[in-house]
């Protein structure tokens, strides 16, 4: 409460005047200014009412004579004229014409301006705003090239936690608001992708382990599409966002050729090692096949030009990367993880009849 407009001004034109020292700002500026000039008219209330003026009388006077006041309509050669009551071009040109203005007293009469309004110049904002009940100054700005938007939001939080006196705070709105508070979305959608793929898996394999083998293939693609996004220089955007989501199909797809075809020649008698290399080996050229026409398919995406190029740079890069790696280290992956899981899940199987057995003797005795 103790802070002035002015202070607010000084304070705003500050943290614009601190991103220009910064390197990972742009553009700051706000359009908000406390030294507009403008004429403060004071009314003498206890005067007015002592004169038998109303207040709404001085105030509709000023509206009328120095703005305008829309009275009728009439018409004249077939066209339609409006009225508006206003002072003269000459009486409305100076503030001290506002002196010269009468207004009818209750008691009868005309009272003239100058005995109950008092005018002087004055500085002001010419618009105050209000964010959240508390006066506000918007500023807005970019990222600079090369940083996301995301890395901007922090920036500006460090910049503001830095320069702002106490007593002062800063909130977010617009497309800055929108993008923090879907932000936290992005991870509970890419878990809910891996939810998806695993309860499905698990109810077409009837095990609980074994979908494990297809989600444990995603870390492979995301860690080359985050590789390929660096490389390029290219930033973890919305557009990268929706290229790792699509990777947990992508690269579970090869996954679940090599878990599926293991699992029937598991059925066919071969041991679990035998199954998982036999599967690997079958299944090494349509893995490969449609792997690298995927590839080669998102390759105009990589090399995009044009305008949105940098939208469809992001997505094809992420895809690209994502499903070379998930291609290349997963056929080396993948059988180990099914020898190593399967192998575990068969010991765990032989002790519980065991362990079931010997209860029921015991029950038996």
């Amino acid at each position: 409460g103790r802070n002035t407009l002015q202070d607010l001004d000084a304070v705003a034109h500050k943290i614009v005047a601190g991103s220009h020292q910064r390197q990972d700002l742009t553009g700051l500026f706000t359009s908000f200014t406390a030294n507009d000039p403008q004429q403060l008219v004071e009314i003498d209330r206890e005067k007015a009412k002592a004169m038998g003026v109303p207040i709404n009388q001085v105030t509709q006077a000023l509206g009328v004579y120095m703005g305008s006041e829309y009275v009728n309509d009439f018409d004249f050669n077939n066209r339609a004229y409006r009225v508006y009551a206003q002072a003269d071009t000459k009486w409305r040109m100076s503030p001290d014409n506002m002196r010269q203005f009468y207004v009818r007293s209750d008691r009868g009469g005309m009272i003239p301006l100058a005995d109950i309004v008092k005018i002087e110049q004055t500085i002001t904002p010419p618009v105050i705003s209000h964010y959240n009940l508390f006066r506000s100054v918007e500023i807005d700005g970019s990222a600079a090239q090369g940083q996301s938007s995301g890395q901007a939001i922090q920036k500006m939080e460090e910049l503001s936690k830095k320069l702002l006196p106490q007593g002062y705070s800063f909130a977010w709105t617009g497309l800055s608001l929108e993008e923090i508070e879907s932000g936290s979305q992005v991870v509970m959608l890419f878990a809910l992708g891996l939810l998806v793929v695993y309860l499905t898996l698990a109810a077409q394999y009837e095990s609980w382990s074994l979908p494990f083998i297809v989600i444990l293939a995603v870390p492979m693609a995301i860690l080359g599409a985050v590789l390929a996004q660096s490389l390029r220089g290219l930033i973890n955007d919305i557009y990268c966002q929706v290229g790792l989501v699509m990777l947990i199909g992508l690269s579970g797809k090869n996954a679940i050729l090599i878990v599926e075809f293991a699992e029937q020649l598991r059925q066919r008698g071969l041991s679990i090692t035998e199954a998982a290399i036999e599967a690997a080996r079958i299944r090494l050229r349509p893995i490969l096949m449609t792997s690298f026409a995927f590839i080669l398919g998102v390759l105009p995406l990589v090399l995009a030009t044009g305008a949105g190029k940098n939208g469809r740079q992001s997505v094809g890069t992420t895809v690209f990367g994502g499903m070379l790696a998930a291609t290349t280290l997963n056929l080396l992956f993948i059988p180990i993880l099914y020898v190593t899981l399967r192998t575990l899940q068969e010991r765990g199987r032989e002790r519980k009849p065991q362990l079931v057995g010997s209860e029921e003797e015991r029950v038996a005795v």
